[in-house]
């Protein structure tokens, strides 16, 4: 049996995995077709979306070093790991609490669309060179865009994910979506997840630093965990567990990320994870940096128009000027959390 969760996330619970799959007749089992149904299917939940759309994940491990923990440090885990909302602790409190896989998200949805974000959080950015730096506390993430074609759960259309301070761009095939004011850097891979039977997005998580990009942008090399949206927190049996369920959390939920936002013990700033130079960090690097992770609404890539934390907080206006998308694009939100 996989090891249990030691310590619960802050007033959260799990996601429930989503209601059944498309009809076929659709055309959306692939989730890359465009086919549209004559009626429209009763409207899905935001944690439904969010659900269904759930990239399986691909976390490259790597075991070299102090630093490493044996490929702890590459395991996913909710910021508040350790049972506590203190960030500058998470460092050395890595090796101290069980890793329980989780993911964070984020829907805002338009008459025509959903945007969903995911966060992924490591308490550690960590490094076996003396040319390169650490850092305590990492979250990379991806922005997934989903058309509304009268079925429950819609249709894949787009990814950016979310690598350091560059986002890349990325559609699945069969997908109707082009280049627009930046390049397709190429092909989101869709496979099916064991849990669901459904395709989903994969995604992938480079060891050490986390950048994250579609599978074949980054993989995993050598050993590796293979992480599934399953709505259940399990923690890797060991650094090439190919099987591993995480659960989702909504990132604005009563307690949540969002609601902490101005809380000092887990930020430095707005949209910046507090993080110290204390503990070990540094020591597989040339320095420890502070203060260098970041949540969705401060993902940041300063070459491109969208300002800092769009991806997650203006999303349909990411999509509009990275994409040529043929189809009507409201951008006006159903509701806004932000």
């Amino acid at each position: 049996m996989r090891a249990p969760l030691r310590t619960a996330a802050t007033a959260f619970a799990a996601v429930a995995l989503a209601a059944a799959a498309p009809s076929a007749a659709s055309g959306t089992q692939s989730g890359t077709q465009s086919g549209t149904q004559s009626s429209t299917a009763p409207a899905a939940s935001p944690a439904e979306i969010a659900q269904r759309w759930a990239p399986v994940h691909y976390q490259d491990v790597d075991q070299t070093g102090t630093n490493a923990l044996g490929g702890r440090s590459d395991y996913l885990a909710a910021y508040d790991f350790d049972g506590d909302l203190e960030a500058r602790n998470n460092w050395e409190n890595t090796g101290r609490f069980d890793l329980a896989a989780t993911a964070y998200y984020a829907v805002l949805e338009t008459s025509t669309h959903w945007f969903v974000t995911y966060l992924f959080f490591h308490p550690r950015d960590w490094s076996d060179s003396i040319f390169d730096t650490e850092h305590e506390n990492d979250g990379e993430g991806v922005l997934v865009a989903v058309q509304k074609d009268g079925t429950p759960h819609g249709v894949l259309r787009a990814a950016v994910t979310v690598a350091h301070a560059d986002f890349y761009s990325w559609t699945p095939q069969g997908s109707t979506w082009g280049a627009g004011a930046e390049t397709i850097d190429g092909t989101l891979p869709v496979e099916v997840s064991p849990h669901d039977g459904l395709p989903h997005p994969v995604t992938a998580q480079e060891a050490k630093g986390h950048g994250l990009k579609a599978r074949g942008g980054y993989d995993i090399v050598g050993d590796g965990v293979v992480y599934h949206p399953g709505g259940r927190a399990e923690v890797p049996e060991h650094p090439d567990d190919r099987a591993v369920s995480y659960r989702l959390v909504d990132l604005h939920a009563p307690g949540g990320l969002w609601e902490h936002r101005d809380d000092g013990r887990l930020f430095a700033a707005f949209g910046t994870f507090a993080g110290d130079t204390s503990g070990s960090c540094g020591d597989g690097g040339i320095s420890c940096t502070r203060d260098a992770a970041n949540a969705p609404w401060g993902w940041d890539d300063g070459d491109d128009v969208p300002g800092r934390g769009a991806l997650a907080t203006d999303p349909a206006a990411v999509v509009a000027s990275y994409f040529r998308v043929p189809e009507p694009l409201d951008r006006q939100y159903v509701a806004y959390p932000y």
